[in-house]
């Protein structure tokens, strides 16, 4: 680490001291007035256009003075044009730059004489829009009524989740989710808790990023996530709160609110959010053991009071210079009912005998995120620099007790209850730092570099006691103390090139993983150190005005889970537990994927992924003790093909369609647990949601889905559909929206599986509250003038600019 700081540190001296140098040049400005009053006019977009061939050379927008400069302009002749909402476009007389600062005349602009009430709107924006790199889901205009994060996500096309709520993207495993540009560092449990206690109503659009560019971390094998919060830039002070309460198998509550304060040079915004969710979770498992049947039910009703909240900042220094801080956080704690049951058949099918098992817990979890970001436009050229800070930590604690009861064929119970209580502690700490550069070379050629170091910090301690007739003993057996350290430091390089009709980007991303740990159950040592190197090629053809099609590639990895390396076993019952493995390496992809695209709609998305050392559950069974438990290891080889059609269109002006189908082919090849094991299916599925625009501001939408049944790691899952009806109305001018949702009408929505491989034999379902009625209330309040928008990029926008690179 010493050796690789001493070579970065004086590039990056180097690269500063170029920036400055470079950042001095030729000043033009100038102001913008009301013809009629003279008073300055605020936001507007003013273009440098160099003559004569008419190449714009700056874009800017004047300021709360009506001022607006550009700087590093090259000598020549050049004519300013301005846009502002309200006014008639206008441009000024040519003139000629040298290489003394220039001041242009004011500019004087006519009001226009339509108001905005004669002007019809009729553009919207589709719900799914297909880009060169990504796909955008238009959260804002989904009835999300009652829905949370992982809600929205898992109607959008091409996802699913596993048994354990784990997201897939287009058949593939290992996705990284940012909020708003920002990595999570959170996968598993911690992931699903979280997006659980973000309501839907604080999100704006999904993007799903299936072959990020080297700017992105190379985590995550099945690509990226991205889920903007609402935002907004309106100039004062504006917002909008929601409220609701639903019923499935029990009732639930939620509200939040976005407030915005926009003035000058600052811009402040806060989210809050607060939701009381009673709900249930059923597991049902029927196992064959050597020709017995273990038929086991497992049941939680857990009841969880979730808040989320951020707050933030962004301060204008000037047109070249935008700092940002952002606070934000969750907390969900919960207390839980959990009862097991399981009964033991003999190979004639007569009842031997039975364990039940009652496991009150109480929970909490919760996570703080720190940021400070600076982002120094160099000059109107678009050479930009980035620095961002980060500090996030995360922490869950957990007490609970196991009453174990075991019965004989005739339901007597034998001996006392076992009774044991375990106390469990976790946390985690992530400091990160991060400088990305942009430096254009002409108006077609543009590189981008970057560095990145992240330091992980977790660690766990779980203690299990034994009621015995001396009191409460301390289990050795059960009882854990795990920590775990990584750091990870990162460089990379890409440039882009654009052609008339052709755009190529490729990019080299090195990354450096640096980890150890230690467990005191086992005392079993981790050591990973290891430099990898991660590709990526993106090319966009403009076949015609109307033809488009784009091709990606890139090599991505998907690292452990830091509670996957953890070798302890933790049991949610007698007889099944999960345990981690500190050998478990991670796992690398190459990953293609064509577009073809007719206008806005997708006529063809093929992707095809082929992984080493797939991450996947395995379960080991013990054919005399009857316990099964479930580690994570590394498989031979992954193949998945994805190929999809479908987009939004309108049938009719009041009729819109959204329909993909979508065609999938897995295979698993490995040796496991002294075999070979080898499953391939090919599967389909459709999603498809119909919206139907009526008068006075009424909409009713109707979703169906359905999965054929297919194959994820060594689990082949059955099929599974349900069906979705929503209904909602705008009203008070279209401020207040009110929402009302029923979700899988026919309660069919489940995960079912089988496990067949060695000596397991296991018929899998798990089922949560998917049937419920939702009905909420939203109303927007405050400015929302567009006149009055502002426009310029905020610390935010520069990140989600990056997202698009």
């Amino acid at each position: 680490m010493h050796t690789y700081f001493k070579v970065f540190t004086p590039l990056l001296f180097l690269s500063l001291i170029t920036i400055s140098a470079f950042s001095q040049s030729t000043k033009l400005s100038g102001s913008i007035l009301d013809l009629k009053d003279g008073k300055a006019i605020e936001f507007a977009s003013v273009a440098l256009i160099h003559l004569p061939d008419s190449v714009k050379a700056g874009l800017g927008m004047t300021n709360d003075k009506g001022l607006f400069a550009f700087e590093n302009i090259k000598a020549g002749s050049y004519l300013i044009k301005v846009i502002a909402v309200g006014y008639e476009r206008a441009e000024s007389p040519g003139f000629e730059l040298g290489q003394t600062a220039f001041v242009v005349p004011a500019l004087k602009l006519k009001s226009l004489t339509k108001t905005l009430k004669e002007v019809n709107i009729i553009s919207k924006t589709p719900l799914i829009q297909q880009q060169a790199d990504r796909t955008v889901l238009d959260v804002e205009q989904m009835n999300t009524a009652g829905d949370n994060a992982l809600d929205v996500l898992k109607r959008a096309p091409g996802i699913k989740l596993d048994k354990d709520e784990n997201i897939i993207m287009k058949g593939k495993t290992g996705v990284n989710v940012m909020i708003d540009g920002k990595m999570s560092y959170m996968s598993g449990l911690e992931l699903s808790t979280y997006l659980k206690s973000l309501p839907g109503a604080v999100m704006s659009k999904v993007e799903f990023i299936s072959n990020p560019p080297s700017s992105f971390d190379a985590a995550g094998s099945a690509g990226i996530i991205n889920i903007k919060l609402k935002r907004n830039k309106l100039q004062g002070f504006n917002g909008n709160a929601s409220i609701g309460g639903g019923y499935g198998e029990y009732a639930k509550g939620y509200g939040s609110t976005n407030l915005n304060y926009n003035i000058g040079k600052i811009s402040t915004y806060a989210r809050l959010s607060y939701g009381y969710y009673n709900s249930f979770n059923r597991l049902t498992m029927n196992r064959n053991i050597g020709g017995e049947l273990f038929n086991q039910l497992n049941f939680w009703h857990p009841i969880t009071k979730a808040s989320n909240y951020a707050v933030g900042a962004d301060y204008f220094i000037d047109d070249k210079h935008t700092i940002g801080i952002l606070w934000k956080g969750s907390s969900a704690p919960y207390t839980t009912n959990s009862e097991s049951n399981s009964v033991n058949y003999n190979v004639a099918q007569q009842k031997m005998g039975s364990v039940n098992s009652k496991n009150p817990q109480d929970n909490t979890s919760g996570n703080n995120a720190y940021n400070l970001n600076y982002r120094f436009k160099i000059d109107t050229n678009g050479r930009e620099l980035g620095i961002d800070l980060d500090k996030v930590g995360y922490d869950n604690s957990k007490t609970e007790q196991y009453l174990n009861s075991y019965f004989d064929a005739a339901d007597n119970r034998i001996g006392d209850v076992i009774n044991l209580r375990n106390k469990g502690f976790g946390d985690v700490s992530i400091y990160a730092v991060k400088v990305d550069y942009v430096q254009p070379f002409s108006k077609t050629l543009k590189a981008e570099a970057g560095y990145k170091s992240s330091w992980v910090n977790t660690s766990s301690d779980v203690r299990f006691d034994s009621l015995k007739t001396a009191g409460w003993i301390n289990d050795p057996k059960r009882t854990n103390r795990f920590n775990y350290k990584e750091n990870i430091n990162a460089l990379y390089l890409s440039f882009s090139q654009s052609f008339k009709q052709l755009e190529l980007k490729a990019g080299l991303r090195a990354e450096q993983t640096l980890g150890n740990g230690f467990s005191s159950g086992t005392e079993e040592k981790i050591n990973r150190k290891y430099w990898q190197l991660f590709p990526t090629f993106f090319a966009s053809w403009k076949v015609s005005e109307n033809h488009q099609i784009q091709g990606s590639y890139a090599r991505r990895i998907n690292r452990p889970s830091y509670t996957s390396l953890n070798p302890f076993a933790f049991y949610s019952d007698p007889y099944t537990a999960l345990k981690g493995n500190p050998l478990l390496l991670p796992s690398f992809s190459n990953n293609f994927e064509i577009n073809y695209n007719i206008k806005n709609f997708r006529v063809l998305s093929l992707s095809y992924a082929k992984s080493t050392d797939e991450i996947s559950e395995v379960i080991y069974q013990n054919d005399q003790s009857k316990e099964s438990i479930s580690v994570e290891e590394n498989l031979g080889r992954a193949q998945n093909i994805y190929i999809a059609t479908g987009s939004p269109f309108d049938i009719t002006k009041w009729w819109n369609n959204n329909t993909e189908l979508s065609v999938a082919y897995d295979e698993v090849k490995s040796p496991l647990q002294g075999g070979n094991y080898n499953s391939h299916k090919f599967s389909w599925s459709v999603n498809s949601v119909q919206t139907f625009n009526l008068p006075k501001d009424f909409q009713l939408a109707y979703t169906f889905y359905y999965s054929s049944p297919s194959v994820s790691g060594l689990f082949r899952s059955l099929e599974a559909y349900g069906m979705n009806f929503s209904a909602r109305k705008t009203f008070m001018n279209k401020k207040a929206t009110i929402s009302l949702k029923l979700d899988d009408i026919f309660d069919t929505n489940k995960f079912r599986a089988n496990l067949v491989y060695n000596n397991v034999n296991t018929y899998w379902q798990n089922q949560w509250e998917s049937r419920k009625i939702n009905l909420s209330l939203n109303y927007k309040f405050g400015n929302m003038k567009v006149k009055n928008a502002r426009s310029r990029k905020t610390g935010t926008a520069d990140e989600e600019k990056r997202v698009k690179n």
